[in-house]
């Protein structure tokens, strides 16, 4: 198996400004993605588009790629309820963390 390297890999999830959706994804470049799903192609159909998840609230640093990967399968294979309970455990307020990044 080829190794991805060491850098740096970030687990993130995205919400929508009610809370209601969450986004989780994994990235290289956290501040650029987070502009991505800001400013999205025209026209896309993507998740984060519409569901209109742009707001962090939750993201943990890897410095490896294939441990970030499988992070973000984990926790996408979580209950909403367990979801709640890792980002109220990082951001108890749930407070939107883009200024930060």
């Amino acid at each position: 198996m080829k190794t991805l390297g060491t850098h740096n890999y970030y687990v993130y999830i995205l919400t929508n400004r009610y809370k209601t959706v969450l986004y989780t994804g994994v990235t290289n470049n956290l501040k650029r993605r987070l502009f991505e799903h800001r400013n999205p192609e025209a026209f896309s159909k993507a998740f984060t588009t519409k569901y209109k998840c742009f707001f962090l609230i939750y993201h943990e640093h890897f410095f490896n790629a294939e441990t970030a990967i499988r992070k973000e399968k984990i926790i996408k294979g979580w209950s909403r309820k367990k979801k709640n309970k890792l980002i109220s455990a990082f951001n108890p307020e749930w407070r939107f963390l883009n200024d930060e990044i």
